[in-house]
């Protein structure tokens, strides 16, 4: 799994919690609505390879 990251590295607990963060803090008061992923670029790389 590993090898699929485009970062080739799991990502850190701290990481995913940097963005809790910033989702919950009033810097995040003007974004609604947004998907955000946190996979080391595993579905945009997959994406990619597949063509779709």
């Amino acid at each position: 799994m590993v090898a699929d990251a485009t970062m080739r590295r799991f990502g850190k607990a701290a990481e995913v919690a940097a963005l809790a963060i910033l989702l919950a803090s009033d810097q995040a008061a003007y974004i609604t609505g947004a998907e955000l992923t946190i996979d080391g670029r595993i579905l945009a790389g997959s994406a990619a390879i597949s063509g779709g």
